[in-house]
């Protein structure tokens, strides 16, 4: 799936990261005081897509690479809008 090179295939793997980062948080946040922080699953899963990205990028899959990047900055963009809703 890696080997080829189409928007389709960075938009089905994009995802992989967000989730299972909030699921990380979801099912950790009693049991560890830096889950407590509220914007850190968010980070931690555009730090993982951001490395993600770099990996694949060696291996000259640019289409790949903007599918990962369209997807993240969809996700960021998600995030912050759902955030600024949830503090008014």
């Amino acid at each position: 799936m890696l080997s080829k090179n189409s928007y389709l295939t960075g938009a089905l793997i994009a995802p992989i990261f967000p989730a299972a980062s909030l699921v990380a948080a979801y099912l950790l946040k009693d049991s560890m005081l830096l889950f407590n922080k509220p914007a850190l699953p968010y980070l931690v899963a555009v730090v993982l897509n951001l490395i993600m990205m770099r990996v694949i990028s060696k291996k000259d899959t640019v289409k790949t690479v903007k599918g990962i990047m369209i997807v993240t900055f969809i996700f960021v963009l998600a995030a912050f809008i759902l955030k600024q809703h949830l503090l008014r």
